[in-house]
């Protein structure tokens, strides 16, 4: 008996991907800019003023 005929076929290895495979889904979401370490000070010791249990 061929054992080699057996079982589920083999699927393809190496093909090549479609012309259209990278534009479907979303857009890609875009990061807001950083916040400087000057403004992110200033929020924290804004936020620490507010806080009464500080």
């Amino acid at each position: 008996m061929d054992y080699s005929k057996s079982g589920n076929p083999k699927g393809a290895r190496s093909t090549l991907r479609g012309p259209d495979h990278a534009q479907k889904g979303a857009p890609k979401s875009v990061k807001p800019p950083r916040e400087s370490q000057e403004d992110l000070l200033a929020r924290m010791k804004a936020a620490a003023k507010k806080d009464p249990k500080a």
